[in-house]
């Protein structure tokens, strides 16, 4: 224990002396442009890795890579806001820990409003009574939200909707049921599939489906219907890899295992699906029921 905890103070320590280093600060200020902003992210930066045990065995160039990736897309790297993450994995295949940079959904949502196309952009759990009919032929969808909170968090999920409209007034949405997303989780995550199949609690699915099911909504919808703007799409290409020399992208195989299960982040990310049913929306009748029609 007592040796454990000093190879953690070392490894910290090792991590604040290479932020100092000429070679970390030449490439902060070359990202960043700007001395009192490069001051804080390397004094953010340098706490974040001493209070996460796990991003201290990473190497350190994919922690700053990946935080400086986040930084110039102006996303907080709070786990509370979840707009991204910095995820260690253990890259096996090539004897090294690594850390990956990861979008959170909000970051998702942030980075289409900030293009300026989008005058609207939503996702949420349905919950269990509130979906009142669901024609797949018609694609009509019929939800009655429930205003109490504390009831709606209590109850089990039961799908999943995504929804955006352009100024224009173009809209498109899309609905998934929970056992939908659960066998596309199985399909793309051979972590959640192991977790599933030995009861283990290692993949974010695991310990949190809902913010990983809305994430995987918001890539469905966008990536088919929505404007990328060049910024969306740097943010795209970017989740989900190791950042290397050059801001170059790094994909992990998904056979590797991140490890740390503690560490608030959203995990690898599944590929885009291209024959799920599109629905416009159109709201009819009042507040408390809507109607969603193709």
């Amino acid at each position: 224990m007592q040796k454990n905890g000093i190879a953690k103070r070392e490894n910290t320590a090792t991590f604040s002396m290479k932020m100092s280093s000429d070679k970390f600060q030449n490439k902060i200020h070359e990202v960043l442009q700007d001395k009192n902003r490069a001051i804080k992210f390397t004094a953010a930066l340098t706490s974040a890795v001493a209070n996460q045990p796990a991003l201290q065995e990473c190497e350190a160039t994919t922690i700053l890579s990946s935080a400086l990736l986040g930084e110039s897309f102006n996303l907080s790297p709070s786990p509370q806001l979840g707009q991204y993450y910095i995820v260690p994995y253990k890259d096996r295949k090539n004897g090294r820990t690594v850390g990956t940079f990861q979008l959170g959904y909000k970051g998702y949502v942030q980075l289409a409003l900030r293009s300026g196309n989008y005058k609207k952009l939503n996702v949420l759990e349905v919950k269990e009574g509130e979906l009142i009919s669901w024609n797949p032929l018609t694609e009509e969808i019929k939800i009655n939200l429930i205003e109490d909170e504390v009831d709606r968090e209590l109850r089990p999920t039961v799908g999943y909707y995504v929804s955006f409209e352009y100024l224009n007034g173009f809209s498109k949405a899309m609905y998934w049921t929970k056992d939908k997303m659960i066998s596309h989780a199985k399909k793309y995550s051979k972590a959640y599939a192991s977790d599933t199949k030995n009861g283990t609690s290692y993949s974010f699915w695991t310990s949190n489906f809902d913010e990983m099911a809305k994430k995987t909504m918001l890539r469905q919808i966008i990536s088919k219907w929505g404007i990328m703007s060049t910024e969306m799409n740097e943010a795209f290409t970017s989740d989900n890899a190791v950042i290397g020399e050059g801001q170059i992208p790094e994909y992990i195989d998904n056979q590797e295992q991140r490890i740390d299960k503690v560490v608030e982040a959203v995990e690898v990310e599944t590929p885009i699906e291209r024959d799920e049913p599109i629905i416009d929306v159109a709201v009819e009748g009042d507040d408390e029921q809507a109607t969603f029609k193709l």
